[in-house]
């Protein structure tokens, strides 16, 4: 195994650190996926709801690397939530990626008000990956009371639950649902990207702890925030379109953060949230369009 590779716990093997193009607009998606495969990342992270899946096929594409070897995981918004809705979510967003199989297909948000259909849409995710048309499936900001429900009526065990993880808001007791649980914890957010923004009163790259960590190893306070994901084995996806904050994200397999420095930024946590805690259809149901 190397240094960015992470067993699923049903035996896939993916890349633990990724491409996210969250927010990226579509014009500039192909360019990132493009230059962030040319520096060595083989793992690209997207969604129906960011309306770029076709820009990262094409992105895929433009780098010259074969399909097998390209991660490829995209998320099944909540207008598509349902048995047969999902089986077709599936289709629309392999056609817009351009390809015949998905590595991580995964649902974007619990639905606490209609559980009935996100129970439904996973139902389909298992059936997806029973078809062999993806390898492995999950879930994304499932908290403990969504994944208990979960697993008390699924057949397969998710591979991922993809949540917002960064020094400021770790989310341990989830964490720890997921370790009991074999799910992989892959990090949204993972640079505390979302404290960057929206009036948060700290922002993780001004922080003195992560910023004296960054000067004792010659990196920055970004590359300190992943390497502390991956040493404690999770999956991180940050974002970005710019290929010099591309590079510099994938330079963090050369240099080791102490026990002790692992302990200074797990006691930066404040426990408090960035992204939405409620998600409705009302609130927030949009149709994806067709490929």
């Amino acid at each position: 195994m190397t240094a960015n590779e992470i067993t699923l716990n049903n035996g896939v093997t993916m890349p633990s650190l990724g491409l996210g193009v969250f927010q990226s607009a579509p014009e500039e998606t192909t360019a990132a996926v493009t230059e962030a495969l040319r520096v060595g990342y083989r793992h690209i992270d997207t969604a129906a709801a960011y309306a770029n899946e076709r820009e990262v096929g094409k992105g895929i594409r433009r780098s010259g690397l074969s399909r097998e070897q390209v991660f490829i995981e995209t998320k099944v918004w909540i207008s598509d939530y349902g048995y047969e809705p999902t089986l077709h979510a599936y289709e629309k967003s392999a056609a817009k990626l351009g390809v015949d199989q998905l590595d991580l297909l995964i649902l974007h948000q619990p639905l606490p008000s209609r559980f009935d259909l996100t129970l439904d849409a996973y139902r389909a995710l298992e059936k997806l990956l029973n078809d062999g048309r993806v390898r492995a499936i999950g879930v994304s900001n499932f908290m403990p009371e969504h994944l208990d429900r979960l697993l008390s009526e699924a057949s397969v065990v998710p591979a991922v639950n993809q949540i917002e993880v960064h020094p400021y808001f770790q989310q341990p007791a989830l964490q720890k649902l997921h370790h009991e649980h074999g799910i992989l914890t892959q990090a949204w957010s993972p640079i505390g990207g979302i404290t960057a923004y929206g009036g948060a009163a700290k922002r993780s790259f001004d922080d003195p702890t992560l910023l004296d960590i960054a000067a004792r190893h010659g990196k920055t306070a970004a590359q300190v925030m992943l390497r502390w994901h991956l040493q404690q084995g999770r999956s991180a996806i940050p974002k970005s379109t710019k290929p010099a904050r591309i590079a510099e994200n994938f330079a963090v397999f050369d240099f080791e953060l102490t026990h002790e420095q692992l302990a200074a930024i797990d006691a930066l946590d404040t426990g408090v949230r960035g992204g939405p805690d409620s998600i409705t259809l009302e609130t927030y149901g949009r149709p994806i369009p067709e490929a």
